[in-house]
């Protein structure tokens, strides 16, 4: 048997590697070696037995069996123009069965049936694999964004000027309707905040100040996640200029202190409720970055760290930043690269039936990311996709690990380190 380091080693493990690692070492193959327990009990700290956190473990499994480029188009959320299910299937369906592999599609109103009925027939199209549903998303914010015609449920517009319970009740009754079509993930909560109604963005608000739209927000998000995931709009905030980031990138010179006093709050208020997404805007905060937040990992870094955020980070749409006009941001494969490097697990593309058309092929943007975005960026955001994905297939979170928790507690004598650091020692010659 190979001896331990004589020297003392430092392995960075995670609880969930070392049930993987546990999980492999399977009894006949301990019958013709030493006992496990006795290799490694006295040399692993004694911790106690580490939780099976069905969602994280069954995603970071499918992650190792992913290559590289499987890895990189599970960070894409398209558009499919039309209604045609095996153009909807194709693009959800994984590379092994000949498909692209990306993580879903979002509907445009070219997408949607006539009844909640005939979309959800539709949608359904798109489950190639029972275990990894695909994100079904839409922009379904009521009043001046809708894309469904049988969505009669009250809007921004109205919902600003009463109060928090009927915010609560129409998201509520949105996410029905919603769930019921076959959609998963709503664009649908616009945490903005502006009292200037000459803003292109105002009506789209749920309140003139902090703190009356927070309590908005709070309650949209309340209401809506327990039937459909909500997302957070457009982070860190759209109403501080009147510029439209469809045609260009608003820029805001508020310093950052102002923005947590301010903006930050409808933001912080649906993340404390539970928001699962935040949708990053192309609109620059000077004072912070001169880059778009979209592309800033600055603002990545606030979200997660002030603002504790650990869902879904996804843009607005990529080719946005094309529109702008603006130079720099004029390659659009420049463009996905910041995004992802910035911190964006998910990248939207409102793609036309020609993506050419453009000036992107998919094909040529997932290898630039490979070869211009860390190997460990990439697998942070593709385990995250995973991991909202799973949570929505029915049977998740009773699935335990291959040789389940009894035998993996026996494989490595009873314990499973929980620290991410463990010291191996001197072992004898």
């Amino acid at each position: 048997m190979a001896r331990l380091p004589r020297q003392p080693t430092l392995i960075t493990l995670s609880a969930l590697s070392a049930v993987v690692v546990a999980c492999a070492i399977t009894s006949e193959t301990r019958r013709d070696q030493t006992p496990v327990s006795d290799t490694l009990a006295h040399v692993v700290e004694k911790a106690p037995l580490a939780p099976v956190d069905p969602i994280r473990d069954w995603s970071t499994l499918r992650l190792a069996d992913m290559t590289p480029e499987d890895r990189v188009r599970s960070l894409l959320l398209l558009r499919v123009p039309g209604i045609d299910p095996d153009a909807m299937r194709a693009t959800v369906a994984p590379a092994s069965s000949g498909g692209l592999g990306a993580a879903g599609v979002i509907l445009m109103r070219d997408n949607v049936l006539e009844t909640p009925h005939e979309l959800a027939d539709y949608t359904a199209t798109a489950l190639a694999d029972p275990e990894l549903p695909p994100i079904i998303s839409i922009d379904e914010e009521g009043g001046d964004v809708v894309r469904l015609p049988f969505d009669s449920f009250s809007g921004a517009d109205y919902l600003r000027t009463v109060g928090a319970n009927e915010t609560a009740d129409a998201f509520a009754s949105r996410a029905a309707l919603l769930a019921s079509a076959g959609i998963n993930l709503n664009f649908g909560i616009v945490a903005d905040v502006t009292s200037s109604s000459s803003s292109f963005i105002y009506w789209r608000t749920l309140g003139d100040d902090p703190a009356s739209a927070a309590e908005r927000v709070a309650a949209a998000v309340g209401a809506e996640t327990p039937l459909v995931a909500s997302t957070l709009k457009h982070f860190p905030g759209h109403g501080r200029t009147n510029a439209d980031s469809h045609s260009g990138i608003p820029t805001t010179d508020v310093s950052l202190d102002e923005w947590r006093a301010t903006d930050a709050v409808p933001f912080a208020a649906g993340i404390d409720t539970g928001a699962p997404a935040v949708m990053f805007g192309h609109l620059a905060f000077s004072s912070v970055d001169a880059a778009p937040a979209s592309l800033s990992p600055a603002w990545h870094d606030i979200l997660r760290t002030e603002l504790g955020f650990t869902g879904l980070s996804v843009t607005d749409d990529m080719l946005m930043l094309q529109a702008s006009g603006l130079p720099e941001l004029s390659d659009p494969y420049a463009n996905a690269i910041a995004a992802v490097s910035a911190g964006n697990d998910l990248l939207l593309y409102v793609l036309p039936t020609d993506p050419s058309t453009v000036g992107i092929d998919l094909t040529t943007l997932v290898s630039s990311i490979i070869g211009n975005v860390s190997a460990e960026r990439i697998d942070e955001a593709a385990l995250r996709v995973l991991m909202f994905r799973r949570a929505l297939a029915p049977d998740a979170r009773s699935w335990i690990p291959p040789c389940g928790l009894t035998c993996t507690a026996e494989q490595v004598g009873g314990f499973i380190p929980v620290t991410p650091v463990i010291l191996v020692s001197e072992t004898p010659k």
